[in-house]
């Protein structure tokens, strides 16, 4: 090849290359995608675990949501209240005064509490259970089934089982709900890191039913009912509640039960 045919090579090579520099430039000018610095900011804010316990996909996607107004600045429970502060400060607005919550697994029905229909063998996977006869090896059908599918949903190694129930480490925990989501028989729920007590049961079973089942299985007496000075628990469907905002952390309805079932969180 001739040396006038490569300078013309390189020539051209290098004509595209303006062109398409120019073009993107342009481009990226015309097609800028406005971005609020604000959003950045709390960004950096978060701590970045994009567990999605905020109910967005990520920590990315909350700082965009409460940058545009559509989530609370608090709204990261992971971060707690010293995130959401911070995000306060960036947003110019008054931090609210969240509540930290932990998980709490209703249930108490463990290897030598709860009585066993026959010995399981398959997968272990909670959530599987819904395909073998009554949705477990357990008598109660609302007992945990143990085998650890909130164990391996919890980000932050806050849960494990103990004796064939999920026990929660309340220190670790940050309530990002993931424990709560997973688990097929909905015994996981989040509850205010300060309560006193809490009903360690979730079976709905008429009180017969319950006690041949397990040993410390809720039966709907009512005795923590007529006992409670504070009116903060309540008997539906056979099963004890409390309500955590009436609550005073007296613990006559421990006292009072003649299950167990009510215990100190």
């Amino acid at each position: 090849m001739s040396i006038t045919g490569i300078l013309s090579a390189a020539a051209v090579v290098g004509v595209v290359g303006i062109f398409v520099g120019l073009f993107l430039g342009v481009a990226g000018i015309r097609f800028k995608v406005e971005t609020d610095e604000r959003e950045e900011a709390v960004l950096a804010a978060l701590p970045g675990n994009n567990c999605g316990g905020c109910g967005y996909a990520g920590c990315s996607g909350l700082a965009a949501a409460i940058v545009k107004g559509e989530a609370p600045v608090d709204a990261c429970p992971v971060g707690g209240a010293a995130a959401g502060e911070k995000i306060a400060a960036i947003m110019g607005v008054e931090a609210g005064s969240s509540r930290r919550k932990v998980a709490f697994v209703a249930c108490m029905g463990d290897c030598e509490k709860a009585k066993q229909d026959y010995e399981y063998a398959g997968h272990k996977d909670c959530r599987m259970m819904g395909f073998v006869p009554g949705g477990g090896a357990k008598s109660c059908n609302s007992g945990c089934l143990g085998f650890g599918t909130c164990v391996e949903a919890c980000p932050f190694d806050a849960i494990y089982v103990v004796n064939g129930v999920a026990v929660v480490d309340r220190e670790k925990c940050k309530a990002c709900g993931k424990c709560v989501e997973v688990c097929p028989k909905h015994l996981i729920s989040l509850i205010p890191y300060d309560a006193k007590y809490a009903v360690a049961c979730s079976s709905a079973d008429k009180g017969p039913v319950t006690m041949k089942a397990c040993q410390t299985g809720c039966i709907g007496c009512g005795l923590c009912v007529r006992n409670c000075p504070s009116q903060a628990v309540t008997v539906n469907n056979f099963h004890a509640a409390i309500d955590q905002e009436k609550c005073t952390g007296c613990g006559t309805c421990v006292e009072k039960c003649p299950r167990k079932c009510i215990v100190k969180v």
